[in-house]
């Protein structure tokens, strides 16, 4: 949002600079993005100076331009060729010397000598619509004759300068969506930095009513959806363009005037935050404003000329026929006031904020307006906001105001009343803060003190703040203004949500495989926590009823919590394959999150809700590609076993003390899981299935495994990881050659294998896998190798002989294997 600097002024008196201000501001949370310097005409008319045309003789090659020598106050006078039909010899006129920068709306062009119809040009004498201070184009500038030669044409048109802060406004500070909301917590935080200030707005006093000529009613047969509707009527104004320094207001801050009473409703909207519509009063049928719902599908074309259909939950602001306003979002055709318009009904009202966001979601619309009603305004600035706005229009339009303020509110809003303990204070903000500050800065916030005792306070927070209505929102906006950069950060960090040390240790494994995985080549990547609800849609593994779905989100790619990883995983992969990039190697650690509907408890309204702790590894495209050294190799699912299985012998888990078997999930195309003996899950790793990559136009292979890692600390809490000296004892390997099932895999061969000797097997690997000739109908041949090993003696051959007939023995009995 853009905030003026002069503007801004004008609410809370100040001696900062504005690179001060916007430090200041960004120290509260009101982020400043940048500083821009601006002049009510742009440019600023920098290289305009005022000449005096001592000559002016016709074109010797042209029948309408003309040949001038100008004195431009110093030096030899200047020759310049000008076509405007009125230069004459006596005037005093405009002249942009060579170098002056020009613009024409966002096009900028600079003045140089030149030859036009081969006579020399140094310079240009200049007409309203070219240095921007008026749209006449007809002729050149002429200026009173006691104007001086030499006087600089920004002096002459008294050039202002401003500069506009860019204010980044988080959704939840809808109190700072205007000028005196900025203005507010400014004055609170040069308050709490020991400077004199005062907040001030301009005094409404004023306002009369001074006949009863134009009488309009206002009903509201919606008052939830429309708490407060408020409404009065000027008669005999004259619409035309405002004046001079409204205008130069909203130019500063990126707007464009449209006319004066359209322009004070622009000018109230981001001055105090309160959007305004104004209505010929001719087009209200009837004599009365309607402020209701609409039946289902019923057509209403809005400002922009497009036909819409509305919903049975879209408020609409209506006359005694027809529908006029889409309420809080957008005007209709024919709302407007134009120059044609002698008499305006002008609207000021809160509406729910929850019905302004769904209809502006419905219709694809935001305006200035929805974006507030939207977020909650200040439901007691309605009607002074009104009355400010009829004495600017009578002030700046003329005409009388013509009717009582017709005020339909469904109650007073009372103030959020908030317990304060200043033990809760200093324990969250971790300083012990004097009472003294406490009490300054939450009067300086607008909030009133009800009762005090030396343990806290009571306090009445007004509406407008509709972020603060807990005791620790109180206290965030006491620490933002108290200064975060005043608390010190302890070296030591206490977490209250885990045992002690438990929290260190899991962090501390975190970045060992962090560093563990980026040392292999892989690139962290970081996912939102929301997701697309439909990319669980016909999903058994991950189903789409144990959602936690977002009650308002903000688009229908984000309304959902994830359940697994992977698809984040997935749109990482697709954004950097479209950009040439699709060898890659990713992992994320990541919350996933889970509803389960059975554990629905309203006494225990969380019981139903759960999230685990994973990490997620993703492969795809070539492991090496374009090497000198090494032929091209496609990254694969074993390359991704080898990364989880280091990682679990990282933690201190071997292989041979976990199960491993075959699973099947319909996110896998095949896949294995990593179990405890205990039966809890680990791990799982295998290949994504072609129905979900197609559906993010994924063209590679994908390998995923999804790492528990909630469990995982788990299964290591009481493991040591130590170290031991290699042996001094020769290892012995034995090869077998298997004839097997081809349904068997080689996990079920390593799982006997490491159950049948658990103490001398050190290793099982797999060297060879043949199928075809010379094997029987449905058979593979596995080429196995057992690496035996005593920590303590030499195995003798009576010994190794031993364990591999056991071996060979239980394999036969329990898969059936033959020697070969």
């Amino acid at each position: 949002m853009n905030i003026s600097y002069n503007w801004l002024k004008e609410y809370v008196d100040f001696d900062l600079t504005p690179d001060e201000v916007a430090a200041a501001l960004t120290s509260i949370g009101l982020e400043t993005g940048g500083v821009e310097e601006v002049q009510t005409i742009k440019g600023g008319l920098e290289g305009l100076v005022i000449g005096e045309v001592l000559t002016c003789v016709p074109h010797p090659n042209s029948d309408h331009m003309h040949v001038t020598t100008v004195n431009l106050g110093s030096g030899e006078p200047v020759q310049i060729v000008c076509g405007a039909p009125n230069v004459a010899a006596g005037q005093k006129v405009v002249v942009a010397t060579l170098g002056t920068k020009l613009y024409d709306g966002e096009q900028c062009f600079t003045i140089k000598k030149s030859k036009l119809r081969g006579v020399e040009s140094n310079g240009m004498i200049c007409a309203e619509d070219e240095i921007g201070i008026g749209t006449d184009h007809a002729g050149i500038i002429v200026l009173p004759a006691d104007v001086v030669p030499g006087t600089l044409a920004k002096d002459y048109y008294q050039v202002k300068s401003d500069y506009v802060l860019e204010v980044d406004i988080t959704p939840n500070r809808a109190d700072a969506c205007s000028h005196y909301g900025v203005a507010r917590d400014l004055y609170a935080w040069l308050i709490q930095n020991g400077r004199t200030a005062t907040l001030k707005r301009p005094s409404v006093e004023a306002f009369a009513v001074e006949n009863h000529d134009l009488d309009i009613n206002v009903t509201v047969e919606n008052a939830e959806a429309c708490p407060h509707y408020a409404g009065v009527t000027v008669k005999g104004v004259t619409v035309k363009e405002s004046p001079a320094w409204l205008q130069d207001k909203l130019r500063t801050i990126g707007l464009r005037p449209i006319n004066n009473v359209v322009d004070i409703t622009n000018y109230i909207v981001h001055a105090f935050g309160q959007p305004l519509h104004c209505f010929d009063a001719d087009t209200i049928k009837g004599g009365e404003v309607i402020v209701k719902t609409m039946p289902e599908g019923t057509p209403f074309v809005t400002l922009d000329g497009v036909e819409r259909k509305l919903s049975e939950r879209d408020l609409m602001i209506c006359n005694r026929e027809e529908a006029m306003c889409i309420a809080g979002v957008f005007g209709g055709l024919n709302s407007g006031s134009t120059e044609a318009t002698k008499d305006v009904f002008l609207e000021s009202a809160y509406f729910h904020p929850t019905w302004v966001r769904k209809t502006a979601r419905r219709h694809g619309l935001s305006t200035d307006a929805s974006f507030r009603f939207e977020r909650g305004i200040d439901p007691n600035s309605v009607i002074y906001c009104l009355k400010l706005a009829a004495l600017m229009v009578k002030e700046l339009a003329g005409g009388t105001i013509s009717s009582e303020i017709k005020d339909v509110c469904a109650g007073p809003v009372a103030d959020f009343r908030v317990e304060l303990p200043y033990e809760k204070v200093h324990s969250l903000i971790g300083k012990t803060i004097p009472v003294e500050t406490i009490k300054s800065i939450v009067k300086s916030l607008e909030m009133k003190i009800v009762s005090e005792t030396s343990e806290g306070l009571t306090l009445d927070v007004p509406p407008y703040r509709v972020d603060v209505q807990r005791d620790c929102d109180v206290i965030e906006d006491i620490l933002r203004i108290y200064g975060y950069n005043n608390v010190e950060i302890p070296t030591t960090l206490k977490s209250s949500l885990t045992t002690k040390g438990e929290c260190d240790k899991s962090n501390k494994i975190q970045n060992l495989i962090s560093e563990q995985l980026v040392g292999a080549g892989f690139n962290e990547i970081l996912n939102n926590s929301l997701t697309r609800a439909a990319y669980y849609d016909g999903l058994e593994s991950y189903p789409s009823a144990n959602l936690v779905m977002l009650m308002n989100p903000l688009s229908a790619d984000l309304n959902a919590m994830r359940q697994t990883l992977l698809f984040g995983g997935l749109e990482s992969i697709v954004r950097n394959a479209n950009r040439k990039n699709a060898d890659l190697k990713f992992f994320e650690f990541g919350n996933c999150y889970h509803f389960n509907a059975e554990k629905k408890n309203d006494e225990k309204p969380l019981a139903a809700y759960s999230e685990e702790y994973h990490l997620g590894l993703w492969l795809t495209g070539k492991k090496v590609s374009n090497s000198w050294a090494h032929a091209d190799e496609d990254s694969s699912v074993y390359e991704l076993k080898a990364y989880v299985e280091n990682i679990l012998a990282r933690v201190g888990l071997h292989m041979h003390d976990l199960v491993i078997g075959n699973l099947t999930d319909d996110i896998y195309a095949a896949a294995l899981s990593v179990n405890t003996r205990g039966g809890k899950r680990l791990a799982t790793f295998g290949v994504v299935t072609r129905k979900i990559l197609k559906a993010f136009d994924i063209e590679n292979e994908v390998f995923y495994a999804d790492l528990n890692w909630n469990e995982l600390m788990k299964a290591i809490k009481n493991i040591k990881v130590s170290y031991t000296e290699i042996s001094k004892f020769p290892a012995v390997k034995r090869d077998l050659a298997l004839l097997l099932d081809k349904k068997i895999q080689f996990a079920e061969i390593e799982k006997i294998a490491y159950e049948t000797e658990k103490k001398l097997l050190k290793s099982v690997e797999l060297f060879d896998v043949y199928e075809g000739k010379n094997l029987e109908a449905g058979k593979k041949s596995y080429a196995v190798s057992f690496l035996l090993q005593d920590e303590n003696a030499t195995l003798n051959e009576k010994q190794i002989d031993k364990i591999m007939q056991k071996l060979i023995a239980n394999l036969q009995n329990k898969l059936d294997a033959k020697l070969r």
